[in-house]
């Protein structure tokens, strides 16, 4: 791995981040490492895991029970704007195997409470760009189909053989595409490094943005593996996920442990 010494970013506390560059295979190499964690704290990943699982499912039956099945698309792609702090228990717990020390369910909730502020300010921002994606997904739904919802299987019929569901998902998926890259691109180590690390929130997205930038090819690699791993997730009606998170929250703290390098500052015990 070689570090660019010229993308350092300084910090008010006098810390100095230093962002790596990495290859191509490092994203592999994230997804195995995070394969390890789960099966060095099986039964903690699960739980964690089938907790977000059935989290998910009850909003799903919420939304279909409402009669707001319609918009189950736009909440299950609303998920990869939410999924860093979904992942924020991963990271204590990937962080506490990573001391070679037994990991619990009460890592995975430290690592919530002991970061509470930083972690509301990324939340703040990553709610931004969903109310961004619920009201572009409102707009495009009435451009294409009117202001009324067809019955489930009429609509699922228009998005696949009519020329408005083609148009809907093409410019549902480059514009949603686009702003959940924004997302991952302020976040996807900012989190890690904000828990971590003696670290603001801003010091965070500035070293997660840095890190996409410097690495774009690999990043965007990274982007569509976790996206791909997901959507995996919700085709198996969400029993999938329960493996499916643990895996990539303990993955991508690898990912930031590979990108992120801190100078002159105590870690967080």
């Amino acid at each position: 791995m070689m570090v660019d010494t010229n993308k350092n970013i300084s910090t008010p506390r006098g810390s100095q981040l230093t962002i790596h560059r990495v290859s191509l295979d490092h994203p592999r190499r994230w997804l195995m490492a995070g394969i390890d964690d789960f099966r060095h704290a099986p039964v903690t990943s699960l739980l964690y895991g089938l907790f977000w699982a059935v989290v998910s499912l009850i909003i799903t039956l919420e939304a279909y029970l409402l009669g707001l099945w319609h918009w189950l698309p736009v909440l299950l792609g609303g998920f990869m704007f939410v999924g860093p702090l979904v992942a924020v228990g991963c990271y204590g717990i990937s962080r506490r195997l990573g001391q070679g020390k037994q990991a619990t369910l009460g890592d995975a909730l430290k690592a919530w409470t002991s970061h509470t502020s930083q972690l509301a300010m990324i939340g703040l921002m990553l709610l931004l760009f969903f109310i961004a994606w619920f009201n572009l997904s409102m707009m495009l739904f009435a451009l294409f189909f009117g202001l009324s919802a067809p019955n489930p299987e009429a609509l699922l019929i228009a998005f696949f053989t009519t020329a408005e569901g083609y148009g809907m998902m093409l410019t549902g998926t480059v514009l949603g595409g686009s702003l959940a890259f924004g997302a991952f691109a302020i976040s996807v180590v900012a989190i890690p490094t904000l828990m971590d690390r003696d670290l603001t929130f801003m010091e965070g997205i500035e070293a997660s943005v840095k890190s996409v930038t410097n690495n774009f090819r690999v990043m965007l690699l990274w982007a569509v593996i976790l996206t791909g791993c997901t959507i995996l997730g919700f085709v198996t009606f969400y029993l999938g996920l329960a493996v499916i998170l643990p895996v990539l929250g303990y993955a991508s703290w690898h990912a930031y442990e590979d990108l992120v390098g801190v100078e002159n500052a105590d870690k967080r015990l």
